[in-house]
């Protein structure tokens, strides 16, 4: 008899899958949003904009660390051969989404005179994530050099 594989790899991998194609729909929009922020017209626009994105801008986070600890949960080995390869566009981008977020926090709270900076600092946010997602794409696409099952690239990325 032909025993049948294991059937939670496969489960976890949709889990993971899922996670992830649910961050990119969903913060996407965000991230939209505030890189298009420098060209909207005025100040109206821009609330309407913030205003538009303030219910469900800080829970699409949840994918990312769902994406991230199920991996580290599911998949130890391949964590640990892909973090290391991706370390520093990881690092920008956390850093970017809690620039992101503090501004995003900030302009409400401050004077009308005081919200240009914190737009700058939204726009700034949202283009640096992008960025740094699309680095870690880039790099996961090209390939991670591995050598004996861990990661045998430098600390940019290769």
């Amino acid at each position: 008899m032909i025993a049948a594989p294991p059937l939670l790899p496969l489960v976890w991998a949709l889990v993971l899958a899922f996670a992830v194609f649910a961050y990119a729909a969903m913060d996407g929009f965000d991230l939209g949003i505030g890189i298009l922020f420098p060209f909207l017209p005025d100040k109206h626009h821009r609330d309407v904009a913030m205003a538009s994105i303030a219910p469900v801008w800080d829970g699409n986070e949840t994918w990312l660390v769902l994406g991230g600890g199920g991996l580290f949960a599911a998949f130890p080995l391949a964590f640990a051969i892909v973090m290391p390869a991706v370390y520093t566009p990881i690092i920008a981008m956390l850093v970017s989404l809690v620039f992101r977020g503090v501004a995003f926090e900030f302009r409400g709270q401050v004077p009308e005179t005081k919200k240009n900076y914190w737009d700058v600092a939204f726009f700034l946010g949202s283009l640096m994530t992008a960025l740094s997602q699309g680095i870690v794409l880039g790099a996961i696409l090209q390939g991670i050099k591995v050598a004996g099952r861990q990661y045998a690239g430098g600390w940019v990325v290769s």
